[in-house]
């Protein structure tokens, strides 16, 4: 098996950038309001494979990464955005509740209903 000369290990391994870059595909998608399977299906991939893809378990290359973005609505860079920081890519309790609030908001399909409960989280974010 190849290693990487730096690290000493095996070359096809996630490494930190993989699991980031798979952490925001995942919060992009679920910000839309799209399942795994549907997402696979979009970029042409297996469920099995944008699993792999949002785990950092396989690496994506240069270009499916172009065609994730263009399905996802947003520029290539977005992966990379917070690579740097010190800030762990697990999401808190509370970032999994925010992105499961989007999502489930997106899925609301009656316009009336959205701006209900926009109107209530407003009112409700203004007690605090």
């Amino acid at each position: 098996m190849k290693s990487d000369s730096k690290s000493g290990r095996p070359a096809n391994r996630a490494n930190d950038t993989d699991r980031h870059v798979g952490a925001r595909i995942r919060e992009r998608r679920i910000m839309l309001g799209l399942s795994q399977q549907q997402m696979a299906d979009l970029i042409g991939v297996t469920y099995q494979q944008a699993h792999k893809y949002e785990r950092g378990i396989n690496r994506i290359s240069a270009g499916r990464l172009h065609e994730i973005a263009q399905v996802l609505g947003i520029p290539v860079g977005y992966f990379f955005e917070g690579l740097d920081s010190l800030r762990g890519t697990d999401l808190t309790a509370r970032q999994r509740m925010c992105l499961e609030l989007a999502r489930n908001f997106a899925n609301i399909q009656n316009e009336k209903h959205q701006e209900a409960l926009s109107q209530m989280a407003r009112a409700l974010a203004s007690e605090g």
